[in-house]
């Protein structure tokens, strides 16, 4: 008799659930939300019971209101002043890259190549000021990379497509400039959840290829439209490969007789040394991939 009669219980509260679902026409209903046990003429409530055959919904946690702090450790008001210069400089690397655009559009392409080009020394900046200035946080390191999208992955291909518009053909020139931005947006991706390291790059850097782009318009490189275009797919190809390239710090590193060469081809041939230059850096990826795949 005691086992029949659970059984009938358990029947009734499968009804009872659904009913109470029905007549509140899908909104939450009491029985979702507790199990309700028929003794009688009575029902009674029991909270956060999960009734046979029927679903417990997980209570929502109300918000307590608490908020993560943007920046980290104590906040006296030089860390503040601190934080905010350098949150400055991401913000003018972000808004350059939007004059970028709105000039690119004018047909002001070589204005605003340089516009990219102080984008780069923004960049470069705050990541700079950050570390020095000891208020480095995830915060700014995502704030970064939303201004790199903006700056390198989205004007830099602006900037490009007015500069060949008239030497190619204006669908090869959108389709390069599309695969400069999507091949950015991935780099900039993958550098985000990717573990770093001290020496290498993986890929060619977005600021880099920016910067390479950048100086290919600003000091107006004598090749066809054709060979531009070849060269802006390579770069974007680049920037998601997986060939390893050397940082500036360790490129720095290199013996002083190796500086001496680029800066006499830059005074004697500029735009020929500038190609040699970026030839080299791009060829330099695979040769470290294949010395590391032999050792």
């Amino acid at each position: 008799m005691r086992r029949s009669g659970t059984l009938a219980r358990q029947a009734l509260l499968v009804r009872v659930g659904r009913r109470s679902v029905a007549d509140t026409g899908g909104r939450a209903a009491t029985a979702t939300r507790a199990e309700v046990l028929y003794t009688g003429p009575e029902q009674h409530v029991r909270p956060h019971v999960s009734a046979p055959g029927i679903p417990m919904e997980t209570p929502t946690v109300a918000d307590d209101g608490a908020s993560i702090p943007l920046l980290p450790g104590e906040h006296t008001m030089s860390r503040r002043v601190s934080f905010a210069l350098v949150n400055a400089c991401t913000l003018s690397s972000l808004g350059l890259g939007l004059m970028a655009i709105f000039l690119a559009m004018d047909g002001n392409a070589r204005i605003a190549a340089a516009c990219l080009v102080a984008c780069v020394a923004f960049d470069g900046l705050d990541g700079a000021l950050a570390r020095k200035l000891g208020v480095s946080s995830p915060f700014g390191a995502q704030m970064d990379s939303l201004a790199d999208m903006c700056s390198f992955g989205l004007a830099a291909p602006v900037v490009v497509y007015a500069s060949l518009a008239g030497s190619v053909p204006q669908y090869a020139a959108a389709i390069a400039s599309a695969l400069v931005a999507g091949c950015a947006a991935i780099r900039l991706a993958r550098f985000n959840v990717s573990p770093k390291d001290g020496r290498f790059f993986c890929g060619v850097p977005t600021t880099m290829a920016a910067a390479v782009l950048a100086l290919t318009v600003l000091i107006g490189l004598p090749l066809p439209g054709m060979v531009m275009l070849g060269g802006v797919t390579l770069l974007a190809f680049a920037m998601v490969s997986s060939f390893p390239y050397a940082k500036l710090a360790r490129l720095l590193k290199l013996p002083p007789w190796l500086w001496l060469l680029p800066i006499v081809g830059a005074l004697l041939q500029p735009r020929m040394t500038f190609v040699l230059i970026v030839a080299v850096y791009l060829v330099s990826g695979p040769i470290l991939w294949m010395r590391a795949k032999r050792v």
